[in-house]
């Protein structure tokens, strides 16, 4: 199939993101989120030309009469009937996987993306093929929104599925390798990317197996981290033949090894929750491996909503198979001695310090996304936080992107506390006292941290080593958790 005419005609009747939502309109955007198509439907108030066929084949699953979609696609018809994109079955012509335009706000990175359909519209919920090659889901687009963006040579994109991580990563990396072990996957991703113009170099296999001897500047993944019990059927896109979290575990395990000097892994991806503090758990994985970690649990749920999000999830819903699966996970926890399962972001960097740096917190509070920038920042953010006094004392960072906030009774004379506070990124607070507020406050870029306390223990008539016992911890806080941005 000559790919361009089919690109072709999906420009020249403008099968593009802003065109589909403005045919559809905000209510019909808002019933599709809801997998519901009749919003749409409606709003298309039976339009039949090419743009309006291309969105009930497509994103609402309607069946066609074949001349109305051989009309849409023109001279692609046939071509696309058989690559396996639409399906002709007498006068009808239905899709049999979903061609979805793509476009991000945030970075540019647009095309059309091919995946398996849908599943739940319009509340019809079936069992979900082994092979299933999942779309961008909100866990994917979160991914590309924590993903840093900044310049690098090689990117790989650990676990392609259709490809979504690896339209973002091709707008700032020379080289692109995507792998999955799902040969369905990598054949609709494949078609994808070439629709959107992209050269990734695609790959069968499992982990790190297709890139053995690579390595990256970047990797990114959203892996198969459902931990579900061994035997019966599974789902590629979210499972692996791995015990509980194992299959995470051994791409972080694995990642130093595929790392250039300074590259990064980043994940969005589960961890189980057992009688072993989570961080813990997640530093014994980098061990000895000389990578800096930072990781983020966003959410936590109990077994039991965990458990039923998946059984949802593989269309499991009102079938008899529900109570006998659901019960068949719970014993697998119960073995593993699983309570809860976290679940976040995971930045691995092969830093080279000498004492890794390894950062586990809880943060389930609302942030502005995109938090890239967050990640990318971090590692000179610890190396600022780390400096030797002397060197911290001749620093002149500044704050950046921050707001003071005070709270305290109604009416009271003075605030009980001061607050300051990130307006981008994890939207952090840092509650500072008089000194760290006073101190915090008047790095703007051009005085030291040591002229800055000088002058604030001499405006409050406080002893020059009280404020800097005081201060100096707070300013490495500031450094760390970039409220301070150093030059």
């Amino acid at each position: 199939m000559d790919i361009s005419r089919l690109r072709d005609r999906l420009i020249e009747i403008d099968y593009t993101t802003d065109s589909v939502l403005e045919r559809i309109g905000d209510a019909g955007q808002a019933g599709l989120h809801r997998n519901c198509t009749l919003p749409a439907d409606v709003t298309l108030a039976g339009a039949g030309d090419p743009l309006a066929t291309l969105i009930r084949m497509f994103l609402l699953r309607q069946q066609m009469p074949s001349g109305v979609a051989e009309r849409a696609f023109g001279g692609c018809f046939l071509d696309v009937v058989a690559q396996g994109i639409i399906a002709v079955d007498g006068g009808s012509a239905r899709a049999v996987v979903e061609l979805r335009p793509y476009a991000s706000p945030d970075d540019g990175a647009s095309g059309w993306l091919v995946s398996d359909l849908t599943p739940g519209l319009d509340g019809i919920v079936e069992p979900t093929r082994p092979d299933y090659v999942l779309g961008a889901s909100p866990a994917s687009l979160t991914l590309a929104e924590i993903t840093m963006r900044g310049h690098v040579g090689r990117a790989l994109d650990l676990g392609t599925g259709c490809g979504v991580q690896s339209y973002h990563l091709s707008r700032h990396a020379d080289r692109v390798v995507a792998t999955d072990l799902n040969p369905r996957a990598l054949r609709l991703a494949r078609l994808g990317a070439a629709l959107s113009g992209m050269d990734v170099d695609f790959r069968e296999g499992s982990l790190y197996e297709p890139v053995a001897g690579e390595r990256f500047d970047l990797i990114v993944s959203n892996p198969p981290y459902v931990m579900s019990p061994p035997g019966g059927q599974r789902l590629t896109y979210r499972e692996s033949t791995f015990t509980a979290d194992g299959l995470v575990e051994a791409v972080v395990r694995d990642a130093p090894a595929h790392l250039t000097p300074g590259g990064s892994l980043q994940l969005l991806t589960n961890w189980a929750v057992t009688q072993e503090p989570w961080e813990e758990r997640l530093a014994s994985w980098v061990d000895g491996s000389g990578c800096d970690l930072f990781a983020i649990e966003r959410e936590r749920l109990d077994r039991f909503a965990y458990i039923e999000m998946w059984l949802t999830d593989a269309g499991l819903t009102g079938r008899p198979e529900w109570e006998p699966t659901y019960r068949g996970w719970l014993a697998y926890f119960d073995r593993l001695g699983i309570d809860e399962v976290g679940m976040g972001w995971i930045l691995l960097t092969n830093s080279g310090r000498e004492t890794p740096e390894i950062r586990c917190e809880s943060w389930p509070h609302a942030v502005a996304q995109p938090v890239g920038d967050v990640f990318a920042a971090h590692a000179r953010a610890v190396d600022a936080a780390r400096l030797d006094t002397a060197d911290l004392l001749v620093l002149a960072p500044r704050l950046t992107g921050v707001v003071a906030e005070t709270t305290g009774q109604p009416g009271a004379a003075d605030p009980e506390h001061l607050v300051l506070r990130q307006r981008t990124g994890l939207l952090r607070g840092m509650r500072l006292s008089t000194v760290t507020g006073a101190v915090l406050g008047a790095l703007d870029g051009d005085l030291t941290v040591g002229q800055t306390m000088a002058a604030v223990a001499q405006l409050l008539e406080v002893p020059a080593e009280e404020v800097a016992a005081e201060a100096i911890p707070a300013v490495r806080r500031a450094l760390a958790e970039q409220y301070l941005i150093a030059r």
